[in-house]
């Protein structure tokens, strides 16, 4: 199936996959609509007293600079084991190159063992954000300046480049843009959406004869293109000896080079890993091996700066948790009585967050009822206890679980088992706000819909939580990823540095049953009396559309009760014959009519909004104006400028399943052409299935294809650093 982004050439795919969807952004439509779907929106307006979502995506943005400058400033001095390697890239190559014909690594570069990361008995937290100041006057012009943009149009322009590129383009190289990119026009390569081949055109244009595939301005531009697309596809760092091939294939004719160079200057990040060695060989040979001063085998990674100093952060953060006593909230034997009238695996649940800092919750569906036993006992015991979700679906979901509404601005009065977004959390949008020392002003802190976190998002909750502070992560280990780089719930399962609680509460139901076996690697058929699974055959992509668009308009209002707006469909990619694209302007067609006046859009349109990638919320459009589109987004008011409507709205009767994640609705209808069988694998089936609470029906043109999928094909993997970096801070967990 045609999904997006899509690798340029096999070889990218293979070297760095980027999966078979990107959840979060608006379909691109040449190189210029690539850039805008992948570039944070303008400002959209939100109730006037209010942050809107742009200006709290502006205040997190603000932070983690802030945050990366102190990392930096702290990286000055002697590097620890997983750190950035002393010496010259050319001593780090010699010393990879070393490691795999089995000689022994350059002293220059792994001279001496690896000190282990000490841990304390109790961690001092570093200086945390501080709190963002919230006003309800609007942010103010945050993009270039218009000469700058008009600057930069002239030389794309010159370049043979789409002129739709400039205000990105301004943005990302700042001042003096124009002339940055008269002198490296690979620069363009920064500009989400523009692929190698493209620059490559633009710098012969700009240079002429001066171009060549060996100009060491391309292989810096390429490998730190590869590394953002490995990100995308949520990798934190790449192995050296993968990054090269990969450079290899995109026709940089000295790969070692082109990443010396780019480690040169500062634009990368080199790391050392030791290597784990058979147990054979750790237990007869280690002595020996250390009186010969042998060196352990390692792995070296390269990796772009925000994402390597993130994940640093988040283990710090988390190991400041686990090795920290949490506050003494309510006695012991308060909180075991109030396990004693908790059930089963909730009672579990309460007596690991009342001893420990950090707790990991697992479970399906049907287990979000033990975290909303957790926030009410707490309560009880006089706690300041809020849930957070990655996006607003989850917390819609988890607020009415709880039976209280979502949680108010600021202004009012929060109640004390609040649900919240994360980013409202953390940009004081949402939530209790921050203490006089810059932490949450908070003692216990569920996230909810946790396999979502990516490593940026998690670091910065690690920090802002204040020292004593309680944190579960509570979500489903078979459901998709985040959408940013990391994989930090399953990295935590996978270290076992805490407790970890598995539910034992059952999603109910054939639907239950229907998913519970996905999930395990087996899809069985099941008893559905009231037709809450439907599996309709089709032959091709064309009657795909035809009975998705019946079953969405009349079958399941009809047989089952649920009306169209209650109804999500679930296809695996934005393009394709069967895809959203399509999808969506079949449903527009039959549901709501119209000629599209303002981008394609009329009133009462069902849309999604993406303010930056990644971010997904729901909508329906209200109305246009001379303003932009304004939409009502979870209850809010958001107001999107016409410059941005066609790189951040698009309609949102059909849905990729990562921009479903942390939803569930009525009904379900889960769109699979013949088309998608490279995009199918467990833990998509398994989400894109979870979506439906009451009903599900399966368009199926993919044949023996979704239970191969179900049974063979698992997570794509993820190279994370995660777990080196937490090994040495923290004990094991039993």
């Amino acid at each position: 199936m045609s999904t997006e982004p899509e690798p340029a050439t096999e070889d990218t795919a293979h070297a760095v996959d980027t999966g078979s969807e990107t959840p979060g952004t608006a379909e691109p439509a040449g190189a210029a609509s690539d850039a805008r779907s992948d570039e944070p929106a303008g400002d959209g307006g939100e109730a006037a007293a209010q942050v809107s979502e742009v200006e709290a995506e502006l205040a997190a943005q603000r932070i983690e600079r802030e945050r990366i400058e102190r990392r930096k400033a702290e990286k000055q001095g002697p590097i620890d084991a997983g750190g950035k390697l002393s010496g010259s890239a050319a001593d780090l190559l010699a010393a990879v190159r070393a490691v795999e014909s089995g000689e022994k690594p350059a002293a220059t570069v792994f001279g001496a063992p690896e000190p282990a990361r000490r841990p304390a008995p109790e961690p001092v937290r570093p200086p945390r954000p501080a709190p963002a100041e919230h006003s309800a006057a609007p942010a103010g012009p945050v993009g270039p300046a218009p000469e700058t943009v008009q600057s930069v149009r002239r030389v794309l322009a010159e370049g043979g480049a789409p002129e739709g590129l400039a205000p990105q383009t301004a943005a990302l190289l700042g001042e003096g843009a124009q002339d940055a990119l008269r002198a490296d026009p690979w620069l363009l390569l920064r500009v989400a959406g523009v692929r190698p081949e493209q620059a490559d055109g633009f710098a012969r244009a700009l240079l002429g004869a001066e171009c060549g595939p060996d100009d060491e301005r391309r292989g810096r531009a390429v490998t730190v293109w590869l590394l953002e697309q490995a990100a995308l596809a949520g990798h934190t760092a790449l192995e050296l000896p993968r990054l090269t091939a990969t450079l290899a294939q995109r026709g940089v004719p000295d790969p070692d080079a082109a990443v010396q160079s780019t480690l040169a200057e500062g634009e990368a990040l080199a790391f050392q890993d030791a290597l784990e060695e058979t147990g054979a060989r750790r237990e007869g040979e280690q002595d020996e091996e250390s009186e010969e001063g042998e060196e352990r085998p390692v792995r070296v990674l390269i990796g772009l700066e925000r994402y390597a100093l993130a994940e640093e952060s988040l283990a710090d953060g988390l190991a400041r948790l686990v090795n920290s006593a949490p506050k003494q909230d309510g006695s012991a034997a308060d909180w075991e009585q109030a396990a004693a009238s908790a059930q089963g695996s909730a009672a579990e649940l309460i007596r690991a967050v009342a001893g420990h800092g950090l707790v990991l919750h697992t479970g399906g569906e049907a287990s979000l009822a033990e975290p909303a036993a957790l926030l009410r006992t707490a309560h009880a015991l006089g706690l300041r206890a809020w849930a957070a979700a990655p996006g607003p679906l989850g917390r819609d979901r988890f607020a009415a679980l709880l039976g209280a509404a979502p949680a108010e601005p600021p202004s009012s009065e929060p109640e004390p088992s609040a649900a919240v977004t994360v980013t409202g959390l953390l940009t004081g949008a949402e939530g209790p706000g921050r203490d006089a020392d810059g932490a949450l002003d908070l003692d216990l802190l569920v996230v909810v819909d946790a396999p979502q976190l990516d490593v940026e998002a998690g670091a910065l909750l690690a920090e802002s939580l204040p020292d004593g502070a309680r944190l579960v992560l509570a979500g489903d280990p078979a459901a998709l990823w985040s959408v940013g780089p990391g994989r930090v719930f399953a990295d935590l399962l996978a270290a076992r540095i805490c407790p970890q609680i598995a539910s034992r509460r059952p999603d109910p139901g054939p639907l239950g049953e229907l998913v519970s076996g996905i999930g395990i690697g087996e899809l069985g058929q099941v008893e559905a009396p009231g037709k809450e699974v439907v599996i309709v055959p089709v032959r091709d992509a064309g009657e795909a559309v035809h009975r998705t668009v019946q079953l969405v308009a009349d079958s399941v209002p009809r047989a089952i009760g649920v009306p169209a707006e209650e109804t999500q469909v679930i296809t695996p990619g934005h393009g394709g014959a069967a895809g959203t694209r399509v999808l969506n302007a079949a449903l527009k067609e039959r549901l709501n009519p119209g000629p599209g006046r303002f981008g394609g859009f009329d009133p009462g349109d069902r849309v999604v909004h993406t303010p930056v990638p990644g971010r997904v919320l729901p909508g329906r459009v209200v109305t246009a104006d001379a303003e932009g589109l304004h939409l009502s987004c979870a209850g809010e008011t958001v107001i999107v400028p016409r410059d941005r409507v066609e790189g951040s709205v698009r309609h949102g009767w059909a849905l990729t399943a990562h921009q479903a994640l942390g939803g569930r609705w009525p009904a379900a209808v889960v769109v699979l052409p013949g088309d998608a069988v490279q995009a199918l694998s467990r833990p998509w089936i398994y989400t894109a299935f979870g979506r439906a609470a009451r009903h599900l029906s399966v368009v199926h043109g993919v044949e023996q294809a979704l239970p191969r999928a179900v049974a063979d094909i698992p997570a794509k993997p993820r190279t994370t650093r995660l777990p080196r970096l937490l090994t040495p801070q923290v004990p094991t967990a039993d």
